[in-house]
């Protein structure tokens, strides 16, 4: 399925990047990312796709509950291992299902609002969401780690990928 090998990609990409990162750029600050991490931004990232992996099973996902775990942004082996454990759940669980997104976008308040979806929308919300930390990543990474080699099109959407192709054939 188009959707599963797409994450896989992502994941891929990014653990080419944790692959040649040093560790103690991994977690050094970025003036040119105000401060924070390739680490913080790798959780960040994965921690999304974890709260799917836990929620798929309650056929209920809340990104506001996840977890903020510190040695992930903090050990960049630790980073490398969630991902291949997420891309073997995406390879194991590749039947779309109904789902419940759970949200709260209120600053006063927690109450949550729940909102149908499936496993497939949150797979592709996920995608969008680590393509855009991986952009910033990227940034990071001209920073304070330039000697990384980026894989083609890493922090790049599909979609502007085809567009710089079909201009570049124009």
């Amino acid at each position: 399925m188009e959707l599963v090998a797409a994450v896989s990609q992502i994941l891929e990409q990014l653990d080419e990047v944790l692959e040649q990162i040093r560790q103690e750029d991994y977690c050094k600050p970025s003036a040119i990312l105000s401060g924070s991490t390739i680490g913080q931004h790798t959780r960040h990232t994965l921690e999304f796709f974890i709260c799917l992996n836990e929620g798929l099973r309650r056929a209920e996902v809340n990104y506001d509950k996840r977890k903020h775990d510190p040695s992930i942004q903090e050990q960049r082996d630790l980073a490398r291992q969630i991902i291949s454990e997420l891309q073997q759940f995406v390879r194991e669980n590749q039947g779309d299902r109904p789902m419940t997104l759970v949200v709260s976008y209120d600053p006063e308040s927690d109450a949550p609002l729940s909102i149908p979806s499936n496993y497939y929308r949150e797979l592709a919300y996920n995608i969008e969401h680590a393509v855009h930390h991986m952009a910033l990543i990227k940034i990071g990474l001209r920073d304070i780690a330039a000697y990384v080699e980026l894989p083609q099109g890493f922090g790049i959407a599909t979609s502007t990928i085809r567009h710089q192709s079909q201009q570049a054939g124009s």
